[in-house]
C-alpha cells in the first residue's frame, strides 16, 4: 500500500486510476459486437449456442421454469432469508420516498404541467458467474416495481445448470416469473433487439463483467440503460481520532471485489497512515480473497497525506469516488464540501458494507469518476416524462408574436405559419 505525500505523487495516482476506467480492451468490444449481431440476426438460436459455449449448458428453451425458482428457493438458508426479507422492506421503505407525481399549473386558461408514467418493460441483469448476488435482485427490482414498471424481466446465467439458492428466493420473494437463463453480451442483445421468446425492453439496468458492460455500452440508443459499472472503490476522509482497524477493515471490503478495486485513505494524519497500514497487513492474512485484495490494494489502493481537511475535500471531488466514507470528529463539516460521490457515509458506525445489503439506500453506483454526473439506481430511473401543454383561443393569442418573432430569426417560416393561419382564421 502507497503512501502518497507530494501533489506530483497524487497527480500520478489519478493518472493511473483514470486508465484503470477508461481503458477498454479493443479485441472484447469486437468479440461483444460480433455476439450483438449474432444475437440481432439468429434470436434464440444464437442465445442456446452461447449458452453451450459460455455456461457449459444445453438447454431447449432460455425462460426458465417458476416450478425451476420455487424449487430452487426452497433451499435457501432459513436465516439469509429472513435477512432478505428485512432488507426488502428497508429497501422499498427508501425507495417508496423517490416516487414522483404528474404536476400542472395553470396560466389564465393556459395549463402547462408534466406527466409521469412508468416505463413499459424494463430488463435487469442479474450476474451469475464468478459470484450471485441476491441483493442485486433486491436493489434493481424494488425501485422498478415502486416505480410501477409492469413488465421486468431478469436475466441470470446458471452455468452448468447451477441455480444460486438465494438469488432464486429473492426473484421468488419479489414475484418476478418471467425470468431467463442467459448471460453475458448475449443477454443484453436479447433484451435490446428482442426474440421470438424475449420480448424487447425499454431499459436495461443491472451490474455486470466487461462484456456485459461493453454491451451496454454499444446498445445504448437502441434501448435507455442505467449506467456503465466499472471496478468498485472506496475513499475514506479520516483524521487523526479515526480507528485504524475499522479503516484497513472498510478498504478491504472494496478491495476484495476484484483486482481493479480502488480502495483509498486520505488523511491529515502520518500517524494514522502508518497505523492503518500495519492493519492492512494484518487484517489481509485472514481473508478468504487475500490474494485479489492484495492486488487491488498494490495496483489501485494508496494512502494520501494532506495538509489541511480542505485540500482532502478537494481530492475527492476530483476522485468522485463511488463510496465515501467519513471518519472524522465532525464528518457534517467535510460533507457541507462534497460535491462529487455516489454514496455518502457518515461516522465510524456506517461502514460502506450497511449499503450494500440492508440500509435502504441503492447499491448501484457511479463509478470511475462518473460521480461527477451520474446519480444511484433509484425509482426516478424507471419513470419517463412526458410535456402536457394545453392553450384556449384567447391564450395563444396573446403568446403569438413572441413566437412569430423567434420563428422568423430561425427562418423556420412553417413554424411562423402554424401562427398565422390561426391569426387568419380570426378574421375570416
Amino acid at each position: 500500500m502507497k503512501i502518497l505525500k507530494t501533489k506530483k505523487s497524487r497527480d500520478q495516482f489519478l493518472t493511473i486510476l483514470g486508465e484503470r476506467s477508461s481503458g477498454v480492451n479493443a479485441e472484447i468490444g469486437q468479440r461483444v459486437q460480433q455476439i450483438l449481431y449474432d444475437v440481432k440476426k439468429s434470436g434464440d438460436k444464437a442465445l442456446i449456442r452461447y449458452t453451450h459455449q459460455f455456461d457449459s449448458l444445453k438447454i431447449q428453451s432460455v425462460r426458465l421454469p417458476w416450478s425451476e425458482i420455487v424449487r430452487s428457493a426452497k433451499k435457501a438458508d432459513r436465516q439469509i432469508l429472513y435477512a432478505l426479507k428485512h432488507s426488502a422492506q428497508r429497501i422499498k421503505t427508501f425507495h417508496l420516498r423517490q416516487q414522483e407525481k404528474s404536476w400542472f399549473y395553470s396560466e389564465g386558461k393556459t395549463v402547462l404541467g408534466q406527466i409521469i408514467r412508468p416505463l413499459e418493460r424494463v430488463g435487469i441483469y442479474i450476474p451469475g458467474g464468478m459470484a450471485s448476488y441476491p441483493s442485486t435482485v433486491l436493489m434493481n427490482v424494488i425501485p422498478a416495481q415502486v416505480a410501477g414498471v409492469p413488465e421486468i424481466p431478469l436475466c441470470v446465467p446458471t452455468p452448468r445448470g447451477e441455480l444460486n439458492p438465494h438469488v432464486m428466493a429473492a426473484i421468488h420473494m419479489l414475484g418476478i416469473r418471467e425470468v431467463y437463463r442467459i448471460g453475458g453480451a448475449q443477454a443484453i442483445g436479447a433484451l435490446a433487439y428482442g426474440t421470438k421468446t424475449i420480448p424487447k425492453v425499454d431499459k436495461i439496468v443491472g451490474p455486470g463483467n466487461i462484456y456485459v458492460a461493453l454491451a451496454k455500452k454499444q446498445v445504448f440508443g437502441e434501448v435507455d440503460i442505467d449506467m456503465i459499472a466499472g471496478p468498485s472503490e472506496i475513499l475514506i476522509i479520516a483524521d487523526k481520532m479515526a480507528k485504524p482497524g475499522f479503516i484497513a477493515a472498510d478498504m478491504l471490503s472494496q478491495a476484495e471485489h476484484d483486482e481493479l478495486s480502488s480502495a483509498l485513505l486520505v488523511t491529515n494524519s502520518v500517524r494514522l497512515a502508518e497505523a492503518v497500514q500495519r492493519e492492512l497487513k494484518k487484517q489481509l492474512k485472514n481473508l478468504s480473497r487475500k490474494e485479489i485484495a492484495s492486488k487491488a490494494l498494490r495496483r489501485y489502493g494508496a494512502i494520501i497525506i494532506v495538509q489541511t481537511m480542505t485540500e482532502a475535500v478537494a481530492f475527492t471531488n476530483r476522485v468522485a469516488p463511488e463510496h465515501l466514507e467519513i471518519m472524522t470528529q465532525q464528518p457534517k463539516r467535510i460533507l457541507s464540501g462534497i460535491r462529487n460521490a455516489g454514496a455518502i457515509f457518515l461516522g465510524e458506525w456506517t461502514p460502506e458494507s450497511l449499503g450494500d445489503y440492508s440500509a435502504g439506500p441503492n447499491h448501484t453506483l457511479p463509478t470511475g469518476g462518473t460521480a461527477r454526473f451520474f446519480s444511484p439506481l433509484g425509482v426516478y430511473d424507471f419513470l419517463k416524462r412526458s410535456s402536457l401543454l394545453a392553450f384556449s383561443k384567447n391564450e395563444f393569442y396573446k403568446l403569438a408574436p413572441t413566437v412569430k418573432s423567434i420563428a422568423s430569426a430561425e427562418g423556420l417560416d412553417a413554424h411562423k405559419h402554424t401562427i398565422t393561419v390561426r391569426e387568419n382564421f380570426k378574421r375570416e
